[in-house]
């Protein structure tokens, strides 16, 4: 019932086996897409990523995904953006360049400012990409978040952030030099900058709330 779309990412088998860890005590397939296709024969796709975005959209495009890809959320089909995948979504990125991205959720990809000062070592500057774990606050209620607690930690590894430009896109933030967007969604689209598969059962939860959400399974409160 998941769709991963495989076009050639580095990410790619650790994000399909976190979903396998979620989906499989609810005997939900999950599947690697590698061709364009109908993705109307899933009830969800999943857009992973890692590396640059120029990289990963020409990838994506040269493949010939971007078209069946876009049809199927313009039809309604919920989609999950990962990491670079969420970058992605967005209307650009000014990574190494300018690039469009999938205009799936209004605003532009931006690299962290230069010099952000460290609040931990007074004096110092905080590390251009950020990596490691950070805490989440949660702006907006949505399903993608039911059971994840306001502070929750999860692990990071970028050096540019999505500047979402529909305020009510943004679901929750994280604090790094700046407060930025790290869980979107807008319409059917929804992103995470963090790795869930390496951000232990915070990131499990989400992704097992996602396929909550497109099988019609209820959301899990429980820690």
């Amino acid at each position: 019932m998941i769709a991963i779309i495989d076009y050639g990412v580095g990410n790619l088998r650790s994000v399909y086996k976190a979903f396998e860890t979620v989906a499989a005590p609810l005997c939900i397939p999950v599947d690697i897409v590698d061709q364009p296709t109908d993705f109307t024969r899933w009830r969800a796709i999943v857009l992973p990523g890692q590396g640059a975005f120029g990289d990963s959209i020409n990838n994506l495009r040269r493949q010939g995904f971007e078209r069946p890809l876009l049809d199927a959320v313009e039809q309604g089909m919920p989609l999950l953006g990962i990491c670079v995948g969420m970058q992605l979504l967005f209307d650009s990125s000014e990574e190494m360049g300018e690039h469009e991205g999938l205009h799936l959720i209004p605003g532009a990809v931006r690299r962290f400012p230069d010099a952000m000062p460290d609040p931990l070592h007074p004096g110092r500057a905080l590390r251009v990409p950020q990596i490691g774990w950070n805490e989440l606050t949660l702006r907006r209620s949505d399903p993608l978040l039911a059971g994840v607690p306001n502070g929750a930690h999860a692990y990071f590894a970028h050096s540019y952030f999505c500047d979402a430009a529909a305020p009510d896109a943004v679901l929750a933030t994280t604090d790094y030099g700046i407060d930025y967007p790290s869980i979107v969604r807008y319409r059917n689209a929804w992103g995470i900058q963090p790795h869930p598969e390496k951000s232990h059962t915070v990131g499990l939860r989400i992704l097992r709330n996602f396929i909550a959400m497109v099988v019609g399974l209820p959301s899990r409160q429980d820690a």
